[in-house]
């Protein structure tokens, strides 16, 4: 391809006034100007952009938006400015702090029988929400499959997050992860821990894979990296970011202690000590005695059924069957009891933070 060079073109309605607030008060270079008795257009660059500025260019003024390390430093401290010629500039952060939102708790239960719709999402990949409220936008709880496998046509990229879970429902999946080394498959049963900001990219998948997806919060930042080369050349499996660390949790071979619910057993993901008690991650299926009502204090307390069935039941609820594919939300401090488990029931818990306490009884 032969080189070729992008600008974008801004109407002013003042070049001779336009010309020193770009310059010295946002801090563009000037390039170009023309004619040169009595000039009418600019090209100028910085911060990674060229731009036009045109007196006869027709259309309403622009927007122009500046991300800066240190946006204090720009403009004097001003975050909204218009320029003489009529440029709308806004400055904001090129890193902002992320953003909790505080937990709207309430009792949720999604069932894959009530045909909630599937979206196409990035990559082709087809999502289901899993929590539609979102609990006023602390989490974000995925159903995605792909139908046909083979390559899947993702780039390097990473997540501004503060918690996410890749957990493997059905089928598998390869990954590669920076500082990781070559490709990952997940199996069924199998799940990651993808800290914020871990540069990785899906591969491949087999024909009907299905995965879980947790987020917090809901609305997150994904970034395209076009420079990271995938796998990295180095291995550095103890790396934290942000203090977390990667993991890639395996369901073979793994050790089934009683679980925090009488009548169930479970495995523990590791991930509660991995990301320093952010969040918890159990696989559940059902024990020896009976199940209890209980009650815990956990901000966000999310189950996926997996296999079997079971019956959730609520103080003041009516009681749900559920079955493979549905999903629910306790909030903290109501009275719920796991019962009726199926022998075959596994379910998928996932708790923030994930060390809280459980009282049964009551």
């Amino acid at each position: 391809m032969s080189e070729m060079r992008a600008e974008v073109v801004l109407p002013t309605g003042s070049l001779r006034e336009d010309l020193p607030f770009f310059t010295r008060t946002l801090g563009f270079r000037l390039d170009m100007i023309y004619p040169a008795d009595n000039p009418a257009v600019a090209v100028l660059s910085g911060h990674g952009l060229r731009l036009r500025l045109d007196q006869d260019a027709p259309g309403a003024p622009g927007h122009l938006r500046l991300h800066a390390a240190d946006p204090d430093s720009v403009a004097g401290g001003v975050r909204r400015l218009t320029s003489p010629g009529g440029t709308q500039v806004t400055v904001d952060e090129l890193n902002p702090p992320l953003v909790l939102p505080a937990t709207e708790h309430s009792f949720v239960v999604r069932r894959l029988a009530d045909q909630a719709p599937w979206v196409i999402g990035r990559a082709g990949m087809q999502y289901r929400d899993l929590i539609p409220s979102r609990l006023g936008g602390a989490v974000i709880a995925s159903h995605i499959r792909i139908p046909d496998g083979g390559p899947v046509p993702d780039m390097v990229h990473f997540h501004k997050v503060g918690f996410q879970l890749i957990f493997c429902y059905r089928g598998w999946v390869d990954v590669v992860y920076e500082d990781q080394g070559g490709p990952i498959r997940l199996a069924a049963g199998d799940c990651f821990i993808q800290p914020p900001e871990i540069r990785h990219r899906v591969l491949e998948a087999s024909d009907g894979i299905e995965v879980i997806e947790i987020g917090v919060p809901a609305e997150h930042v994904t970034e395209i990296d076009h420079e990271m080369v995938l796998p990295t050349a180095y291995l550095h499996p103890e790396r934290e970011w942000q203090g977390q660390r990667f993991v890639h949790n395996v369901a073979r071979g793994a050790e089934w202690l009683p679980f925090r619910l009488p009548g169930y057993i479970s495995r523990d993901t590791t991930i509660a000590a991995n990301t320093k008690g952010v969040a918890g991650v159990q696989v559940v299926r059902k024990g020896q005695g009976n199940p209890a009502w209980a009650r815990h204090d956990a901000d966000i307390l999310f189950g996926f059924v997996m296999e079997g069935a079971m019956t959730l039941e609520g103080e003041g609820k009516e009681p749900f069957r559920l079955a493979p594919g549905d999903a629910f939300v306790i909030p903290p401090g109501m009275r719920t009891r796991w019962a009726d488990p199926s022998e075959d029931a596994e379910i998928l818990e996932v708790a923030l933070p994930g060390r809280f306490a459980t009282e049964t009884g009551g």
